[in-house]
């Protein structure tokens, strides 16, 4: 029975000893090193603590193996890990560590840093100066069990505060045993990690390959500036799995870097945002033996809740929208009408529900936002069954695929009528000679606001490609070109950026 994930690891560092599990650009570790350098920093943070368990402990990330050696020897203390990335503003830096209030900090940068606190060690002292003591680890594994919290990821919060969700082993778990079952990875699999590990998307990333025996590649950050190196990246390292943020998979199709240059890759996988179509369609048209899939999900449930595999054979037009398609198994997703009815014809907009293992622990340290998102499923009264309501809007197709239609607050009411902005953002970003674009409603001027990516001023046009899809009615009444879009640090449209803005 598996019910801590470094029993992953560790079947893994039996399996496959000398076989790199993780690398950067300087350097790289066995799965024999993995879990000795992660035993280390388990034995020093049980004894820097005096054995406290279940408790937070900071890792300030970089994109490097040391990051998550660091997780992992987290893991060990039977503590759990929260990524902090240095370099978001103090200001917000200072909220996560008031609402953490963590009982120690491991320095996992490159440019580690000697701090005058206590609480404070750098990763490269522990490994140079700890040990490893089996017998305290061993007793902290058998106390474990698998709703004990894994790691907390922070995400923004309406009131400013940032939010911790915490998510347990038994979630991960089930998150590992999902994919495996829906996709297969093999240990021959190398993937390529994009995102930060402070954005949940890592986690697949990290536990996949763990799960398998494969190997992570960590790209560096400065690739994602030059799609040319990163696509030569990819071929040095032989890459063949990509678990990637839309926005990065843009970056290569925007730049139609792939029009001189061949991969061979085995899966496309991506989540976030919406894929614009005609960005799939590039990669397919470059990459067609790889497997491509749409996963969705937040970070509250651990990361994605539904899959949709691409059928590459008929091939969606760019005004379409990729279906999200159906739960994976022992997770259950529903659509729920504003009378807390489930919704089970084609064609009805509903709220995106999910049920199941998945579910995250809640937020650390905030029972308020914890009952107000995790809550009593209300079509069931005879015992509680807690579910999380996504805030997500979506409707089922003819073949009862969940189509993302919206965010919640994304739904406005605009002269007299009842406007889906993502809808309009469909129709925007099927437009060819758009790069990217969204919209903001201006509440104040009451206007939709469109922001869109171009190489030139090209309104009339716009206004020209919407009167073909679009109802007037729905049309944005200010149009704003950007040269580069803003993103925030998850790889994401920094649409509260470009609400200040409008």
């Amino acid at each position: 029975m598996i019910f801590n994930v470094l029993q992953y690891l560790e079947n893994s560092a039996k399996q496959f000893p000398d076989k790199i599990a993780l690398e950067d650009e300087f350097q790289s570790v066995t799965y024999e090193e993995y879990v000795g350098n992660a035993k280390k920093i388990g034995t020093y943070v049980t004894k820097k603590v005096g054995g406290i368990t279940g408790k937070a402990v900071a890792v300030l990330i970089d994109r490097n193996v040391k990051s998550i050696c660091s997780f992992m020897g987290i893991v060990y203390s039977g503590n759990f890990y929260v990524p902090i990335d240095a370099t978001m503003p103090k200001e917000r830096i200072d909220l996560i560590y008031q609402t953490l209030d963590p009982i120690c900090t491991i320095d996992a940068r490159n440019k580690e840093k000697e701090s005058d606190s206590d609480s404070t060690v750098t990763y490269t002292d522990i490994l140079e100066n700890g040990n490893i003591d089996e017998d305290v680890l061993q007793n902290i594994r058998n106390n474990h069990i698998d709703t004990d919290p894994l790691y907390a990821i922070f995400t923004s919060g309406s009131t400013g505060v940032p939010k911790g969700v915490l998510i347990s082993h038994r979630s991960v778990i089930d998150l590992v045993n999902s994919f495996d079952e829906a996709f297969g990875f093999e240990e021959t699999n190398v993937f390529a990690n994009q995102a930060p590990f402070d954005f949940d998307v890592s986690t697949k990333d990290i536990y996949n390959s763990m799960f398998v025996g494969a190997t992570i590649q960590v790209v560096p950050k400065k690739m994602f500036k030059m799609p040319k190196l990163l696509v030569g990246y990819i071929q040095e390292k032989k890459i063949d799995t990509l678990i990637w943020a839309v926005s990065a998979l843009r970056i290569v199709s925007d730049f139609k870097t792939l029009d001189e240059t061949t991969i061979h890759l085995k899966n496309v996988m991506f989540s976030g945002e919406v894929m614009p179509v005609k960005s799939l369609n590039y990669w397919i048209d470059h990459v067609p033996e790889a497997r491509y899939v749409n996963l969705y999900g937040p970070t509250e449930i651990t990361c994605n809740c539904t899959y949709y595999i691409i059928d590459k054979e008929n091939r969606l037009e760019n005004d379409q929208m990729i279906p999200i398609g159906k739960a994976f198994r022992n997770c259950r997703v529903f659509l729920m009408d504003e009378k807390n009815q489930k919704i089970d014809d084609t064609g009805v907009t509903g709220e995106i529900c999910v049920e199941g293992t998945c579910l995250g622990l809640g937020y650390w340290n905030n029972e308020e936002r914890t009952s107000a998102a995790f809550v009593r499923n209300p079509m069931i009264s005879a015992y509680e069954s807690k579910i999380y309501r996504t805030g997500d809007m979506g409707v089922y197709n003819d073949k009862h695929e969940i189509v993302f239609a919206s965010r919640k607050d994304y739904q406005i009411k605009h002269m007299g009528h009842r406007i889906e902005l993502g809808e309009v953002e469909v129709a925007l970003n099927a437009i060819p000679f758009l790069t990217i674009a969204c919209c903001i409603y201006d509440e104040t001027k009451e206007r939709i606001v469109c922001h869109y990516q171009a190489e030139e001023d090209c309104k009339k046009n716009i206004v020209m490609e919407l009167s073909k899809k679009l109802p007037k009615y729905m049309w944005p009444n200010v149009y704003v070109r950007h040269d580069e879009m803003p993103m925030n640090k998850n790889g994401k449209i920094d649409r509260v950026q470009l609400k200040k803005e409008s």
